[in-house]
């Protein structure tokens, strides 16, 4: 069975976030952790927890093209066209990142930014206002947890607020894909 109400939840995640907190919580794809991408230190928390390379970058979660505009400086504007149709979650790399934390970008200012379409995370983020980071909650080197029972207890422990909607759930799930877009043109890193 899978929880309806995520109200208190977004509450609980709000004050997190809003501290510099991190978060579990389901998104599109995996379960994830999660932070405010414009906050550097929220983003060391999570690098700290998952036992990451610092220089690898983040995948943040927005909940509108309008967002990715807010975001990212000038953006090839069809690839929205091309997401609106895409047959799975898909996250692009988008060259000139704006107003993000740089430990959330890849060295050479790009950011890899999904427009989430699940009901929890797209009301979350709309809540915030901000972009929320997403980046499988795992420490590094150990498979994506697709469902909640999963995760490393190291992991659940180590956050500020874990996510009671949709624990029970055991639908499949899969990450998404990446790609980047060039001169319109779609160049796949993950299918």
């Amino acid at each position: 069975m899978i929880e309806n109400d995520f109200t208190a939840d977004v509450e609980q995640c709000l004050q997190v976030l809003q501290q510099g907190g991190i978060i579990v919580y389901p998104t599109d794809t995996v379960w994830g952790l999660g932070c405010d991408a414009t906050n550097s230190e929220a983003v060391e928390k999570i690098i700290a927890l998952k036992k990451r390379p610092a220089e690898k970058s983040f995948v943040v979660l927005v909940s509108s093209e309008r967002e990715v505009l807010q975001y990212v400086a000038a953006p090839d504007l069809a690839v929205f066209s091309y997401l609106e149709q895409a047959p799975k979650p898909t996250t692009v790399i988008y060259e000139n990142a704006i107003g993000l934390a740089d430990n959330v970008l890849a060295t050479n200012g790009s950011v890899a930014m999904r427009i989430c379409s699940d009901a929890f995370c797209k009301y979350l983020i709309k809540r915030f206002r901000k972009p929320i980071v997403s980046t499988s909650a795992n420490t590094s080197g150990i498979p994506a947890p697709a469902f909640f029972k999963d995760i490393e207890p190291v992991i659940v422990d180590g956050v500020d607020y874990a996510v009671r909607y949709r624990r029970s759930d055991t639908t499949p799930t899969e990450p998404s894909a990446i790609i980047t877009w060039q001169n319109g043109m779609i160049h796949f890193i993950r299918k």
